[in-house]
């Protein structure tokens, strides 16, 4: 996995703006800790930064391409290609010779081949650029469901581009101006695709090429969901996605590092962790490595919250135990936890505040204890979305809202009646936002756009639109937290579940089929019922934790009440002060109730962001 950057302006010779590139590029430091490489070129100019996985020695970037002594084209690429291999065979077939293991070269020389097209022959999860010498040309891609970021900003005479939005805004022509769209997109828990948070600058669409050329630029779509007919029975599908998830899983354990699993003790991550337990077993004779998250002495003091109804470490180990894995706990402590430092390093991989607290800190720390001992990690992300895992997929009120469920269900939970994260910010503000036309207006718009069978009953028309809005407005929330707190350690977490063919036959699965014994992922469960223990099989979803500990909901209520006592906080016009000092006011158990915590956690990041970004309000 690796961190790209890039600049095209037909306007300049970019060979004398070696510093903004060397700046942007050092943002993105992170992503790439092996290596870290620049091409420059005329109008062009990429950076590069490369943490190893595949072919150490040879994948150095950027990576050009050559004949007679002149580049033809020149690449800067982040992520995985699964199905290189057979690419590079049918790429050597038609004469084209490699001189490294790399997918990378994969992907250029299938540009070469192919053009814009070879993006439809990439398996995998990827972001890359290239600049195409001949035809001055620059093309980005980004994968089918937007595993891996790619932000840009189109300028007058050519664009701006990067893996995070941070890499952009190093350069002297991008600044952190956010207006009222910004705001909402940070606030929201359904997010636009394709909207940034910084007024200036978009992330290129999941499935779409941008071409940059002289005319400016054009935007294509080159993968999108489809309505197709489904003809396998509850056994046939189930024994597909068993076959489907077997193959996945068996090609992305490809890695030339050491890889392991996340292992929750889910059903989603332990069918992952099964799965690749057996094929390390057969192939190589290695125990996988598994790792758990937990908290000092949480699960002897685990109290049930409103999605939480058991600890993750006890179900994990058993798993462990069944498997027979090399199973590491990571104990967190509080102190972890509250550290400036640590919260200010979560802020700056995510590059905006986000409504979910302590679970970034945790998953940021879970993520850096891991990269100590593996550089790939699979995970069981994007189970719940496409087999129907959500306790908001099977809720008729919530699915009869007229608006997106997983939002109606936000002033259900106690301490949110703004809604997730927005307890303490100024009422006026949130009327500025209007978020619940906002989520009702998208939904409908949504709807419209979500691709369906004829004869569909009206309920299953209905769960296809979820399933429709689910992937392209919750998904992408999901996959840019997992992507930028994992990211911000070189460790690569790849998603088998975000696998496009998987997606695809899900999608068009009917919801009757996936709920066919009355319960949530029914297919899932009995795709894995052979691999996995039954007490996992039959326990009820419970979301990544949260610390239970008062003395980190003290800590919380200590900063509110310093930001509140200091007049040069930056965010004090944004928020409620009369809320805030009752918040002060109220003994900090209150705090300790997660959904009402997460209002004070929002507060404080804000103010931090406002402060670290230099943020140019435009409201």
């Amino acid at each position: 996995m690796c961190g790209i950057v890039g600049w095209v302006d037909y306007g300049r010779d970019l060979a004398r703006e070696r510093p903004t590139l060397e700046a942007m590029t050092r943002t993105l430091a992170a992503r790439g800790v092996d290596d870290r490489g620049l091409w420059i070129g005329g109008h062009a100019a990429f950076g590069h930064t490369r943490t190893s996985i595949i072919d150490l020695e040879g994948g150095a970037q950027p990576l050009t391409v050559e004949e007679d002594g002149r580049p033809l084209a020149v690449i800067v690429y982040n992520g995985e290609v699964y199905n290189f291999k057979q690419l590079r065979g049918e790429l050597e077939a038609r004469g084209h010779r490699f001189r490294t293991r790399s997918d990378t070269e994969v992907v250029l020389r299938a540009y070469l081949e192919w053009g814009a097209d070879a993006a439809k022959r990439l398996e995998g999860i990827f972001a890359f650029a290239i600049w195409d010498v001949r035809r001055e040309e620059l093309l980005l891609v980004r994968d089918r469901l937007g595993v891996k970021p790619l932000f840009y900003a189109l300028r007058p005479d050519g664009v701006l581009f990067g893996s995070e939005p941070k890499a952009l805004l190093a350069s002297p022509h991008v600044r952190p101006v956010v207006d009222l769209a910004g705001l909402r997109e940070m606030f929201a828990t359904a997010k636009r695709p394709g909207q940034s948070v910084f007024r200036d600058m978009a992330e290129l669409l999941p499935g779409h090429t941008l071409t940059i050329g002289r005319n400016g630029p054009v935007d294509r779509t080159y993968w999108t969901l489809e309505a197709r007919p489904h003809t396998d029975d509850k056994d046939a599908t189930v024994r597909h996605v068993r076959g489907l998830l077997e193959e996945i899983v068996l090609r992305e354990l490809v890695a030339d590092v050491p890889l392991c699993t996340a292992l929750s003790g889910g059903v989603d991550s332990s069918a992952i962790t099964a799965i690749a337990a057996k094929w390390r077993w057969q192939l190589d004779g290695e125990r996988v490595r598994t790792f758990v998250t937990t908290f000092d002495e949480y699960a002897q003091r685990f109290r049930p919250d409103d999605v939480r109804f058991s600890p993750d470490e006890p179900y994990a180990a058993e798993v462990s135990r069944h498997l027979g894995t090399e199973h590491v706990p990571i104990v967190l402590s509080t102190g972890d936890l509250m550290g400036r430092e640590t919260r200010e390093a979560v802020l700056r991989a995510q590059d905006m505040p986000t409504t979910l607290g302590d679970m970034d800190t945790s998953n940021y720390l879970t993520s850096r204890r891991i990269k100590e001992h593996s550089t790939v990690a699979l995970a069981g992300e994007v189970a719940d979305e496409i087999f129907g895992g959500y306790n908001w997929m099977h809720d008729e009120d919530l699915l009869n809202a007229g608006t997106f469920p997983w939002t109606a269900n936000e002033p259900r939970q106690p301490g949110s009646p703004k809604g997730q994260g927005r307890g303490l910010f100024d009422g006026g503000l949130m009327d500025k936002l209007e978020l619940g036309t906002y989520y009702a207006d998208h939904f409908q718009e949504v709807r419209a756009r979500a691709p369906h069978q004829e004869g569909e009953s009206p309920a299953e028309r209905r769960m296809r639109d979820v399933s429709y809005a689910t992937l392209t407005w919750w998904l992408p929330m999901l996959l840019d937290r997992g992507d930028r707190l994992s990211m911000a350690h070189g460790l690569e977490l790849r998603v088998p579940y975000a696998d496009h063919r998987l997606v695809e036959y899900l999608y068009n699965t009917p919801w009757s089929l996936k709920t066919f014994d009355g319960r949530e992922k029914s297919i899932l469960r009995a795709a894995v019922a052979d691999l996995v223990p039954s007490s996992v099989l039959e326990r009820t979803k419970s979301p990544w934790p949260v610390t239970q500990d008062p003395a980190y909901a003290a800590m919380l209520h200590e900063e509110l009440s310093a930001l509140l006592n200091d007049p040069s906080s930056p965010s004090l016009p944004f928020l409620d002060l009369d809320a805030v000092r009752r918040t002060i006011e109220e003994p900090s158990g209150i705090a300790h109730e997660w959904v009402s915590r997460m209002n004070i956690e929002m507060a404080l990041e804000f103010d931090a962001w406002l402060r670290l970004y230099d943020v140019e309000p435009a409201i």
